[in-house]
């Protein structure tokens, strides 16, 4: 991942999802690892190619497939992107499109907080902001709603499992509300 990305930002978003991910496989008994590398790599390619035209996520694909990485990480970052022809049908693959927006929108909530903290956020004051079109306008609402939906999951309670877990990281992700927050800003 050091090798591929240089933005602190997007590290910080990588890490933001690995928790998430940590988080759902915890909760649905599978592998914590395998789903973390999951979450970490989902966006390897995305400061170098940052858009389909460009060949995200395809290009990540191609280099973890030339390290013999296993199809099921691979397959996993191809269903997250929805023009990639790939179909979410595992829960691993629903999990990493479900947290992918989610992560980058509570990360601009806790932004906007006195603190600049996620421990100010709550499942309330995203629910409040995703109504605000607004804010965090690069988000899509659709995304995150149908992450839920294709999850199984009450949308609050998704919130909640992602908010979870990543205030449990929010230290590495300069949103601990110390003074090293300064520099975070959503998702590039």
């Amino acid at each position: 991942m050091c090798e591929w990305i240089s933005s602190p930002n997007l590290r910080k978003h990588l890490l933001s999802v690995e928790a998430a991910m940590r988080a759902y496989a915890q909760r649905f008994g599978e592998d914590e690892d395998l789903w973390g590398v999951v979450g970490l790599l989902h966006d390897l390619d995305y400061e170098r190619f940052p858009s389909a035209e460009a060949g995200h996520p395809f290009r990540a694909v191609e280099a973890l497939e030339a390290m013999m990485v296993p199809s099921v990480i691979t397959r996993a970052i191809l269903s997250h992107a929805d023009y990639s022809g790939v179909a979410r049908t595992s829960r691993l693959e629903k999990a990493l499109f479900a947290c992918d927006e989610l992560t980058g929108f509570i990360i601009a909530v806790a932004l906007v907080k006195p603190g600049r903290s996620l421990a100010e956020v709550d499942v309330r004051s995203v629910q409040r902001k995703m109504k605000d079109k607004a804010f965090a306008r690069a988000v899509s609402r659709e995304d995150i709603v149908r992450g839920a939906e294709e999850l199984g999951m009450p949308l609050a309670e998704h919130i909640d499992t992602v908010l979870k877990a990543m205030q449990r990281i929010a230290d590495d992700l300069g949103l601990g509300g110390g003074a090293a927050s300064p520099g975070v800003t959503a998702r590039e």
